[in-house]
């Protein structure tokens, strides 16, 4: 198994998290990966040895907005006037999310990933696992308004690009599972009853999120128990009342999602509005 990571200090940090060697991290900018001959310089391996022999791929990469250091002031000296008019202390929605410099959602989560996969089909990958995002269905989705300004103008729509590049997988040629996670959360794995479904059907739940180890598991179940089919999904973890009660693994609530036949349907969603 081999990791890739963008920076040197995030391979030192999945290092020191997960005690793995150096021979199992990659570091690259999936928006700069280049795996052309340059020319007479012929290389029958244009990548790290360590993928050759690549039999699956999980794509995990997401623009990451910075938040803006002048929005928390504001926010913080509204937060008198908002307890006097019992408001909430902090109004969230008044904080300004930005993008690194060519770190843009276009960028990482369109042409990177359309990278990767095009990297993916050079290696002789059988099976890509894209984790992408719920909630594309509606293009008032707040994750698309970060990174724009009041215009609505600037690098945002970041479900819009993530949508694009699963459309782009769909059209590979390769076998493909798209997962698309709810509000990630930190919690202990396994201990939500996992609930799958399709076309933003979950949006509708108040509580709409999920453990990291549990888009995980699902990610490794997708791999096991597959059994050749491709298919795209929602997940969101539901509490359960009784903390002794059963709780399915994520292998068995993907089997049981697969049983119905349910996957996404690309008709809807960015293109259509």
């Amino acid at each position: 198994m081999v990791g890739l990571v963008r920076s040197e200090a995030s391979a030192k940090k999945l290092m020191a998290k997960t005690k793995c060697s150096l021979e199992e991290v990659v570091i690259s900018d999936v928006t700069q990966m280049q795996f052309e001959n340059v020319g007479d310089d012929i290389q029958q391996n244009p990548w790290p040895r360590a993928l050759d022999g690549t039999e699956a791929m999980v794509i995990c990469t997401s623009a990451v907005p910075q938040i803006s250091k002048l929005s928390v002031i504001k926010a913080m000296l509204k937060i008198p006037l908002n307890i006097l008019a019992k408001k909430k202390a902090i109004n969230f929605r008044d904080l300004v999310f930005k993008y690194k410099p060519g770190q843009y959602p276009g960028m990482v989560d369109y042409v990177g990933q359309k990278k990767q996969i095009d990297f993916a089909k050079k290696l002789g990958v059988k099976h890509v696992v894209l984790v992408s995002s719920m909630g594309v269905l509606d293009p008032n989705n707040f994750l698309n308004q970060i990174g724009k300004d009041k215009r609505g103008k600037g690098h945002g729509d970041i479900l819009v690009w993530k949508r694009k590049a699963e459309k782009y997988l769909c059209l590979s040629g390769l076998q493909y599972t798209i997962i698309h996670p709810g509000g990630l959360v930190d919690t202990e794995s396994g201990k939500m009853e996992l609930e799958l479904d399709v076309d933003d059907a979950l949006m509708r739940n108040e509580k709409k999120s999920i453990s990291r180890g549990d888009v995980a598991n699902l990610c490794i179940a997708a791999l096991t128990v597959s059994g050749g089919k491709s298919v795209s999904f929602d997940c969101i973890g539901r509490e359960v009342p009784d903390e002794n009660a059963h709780v399915r693994s994520a292998e068995d609530v993907f089997k049981d999602f697969l049983k119905t036949g349910k996957t996404a349907d690309y008709r809807l969603g960015p293109a259509s509005y």
